[in-house]
């Protein structure tokens, strides 16, 4: 029997960003959404503390969009030196808030959300 694709959590997200287009794709248990050739988000909905909307960036950005998201942290999963990855954890209370702003920002083409992926490697 074939096992059933998991639907994509906070599917909103993608409603918000559909006129750019984006493309989900899954990823170790997320869903990743891209914009263009980036990489913006991956949407996780698991029964642990990092589930929410994951936000592609870099350490560079983080105090100017912790301004912007005060619930936005680093990934705990990742250990616990500071990612480049964070997350508006789902439990958060300004959630769906903060997350339609966050779209909003990819639909500017904000320069802190996003990362371009490393070309995979190609095998021999």
């Amino acid at each position: 029997m074939a096992k059933a694709k998991k639907s994509i959590p906070f599917s909103f997200v993608i409603e918000n960003l559909f006129s750019r287009e984006p493309i989900v794709k899954p990823m170790f248990g997320c869903h990743s959404i891209y914009v263009d050739e980036k990489i913006v988000l991956s949407l996780r909905d698991k029964d642990d503390e990092d589930s929410g909307v994951w936000i592609g960036t870099s350490k560079e950005f983080h105090v100017s969009l912790k301004k912007e998201f005060p619930s936005m942290r680093s990934i705990k999963i990742f250990g616990p030196a500071t990612s480049g990855w964070q997350v508006i954890p789902k439990d958060a209370d300004d959630f769906e808030t903060s997350v339609n702003r966050l779209c909003d920002l990819i639909l500017k083409n904000d320069p802190r959300i996003g990362k371009i992926p490393k070309p995979r490697k190609k095998k021999k």
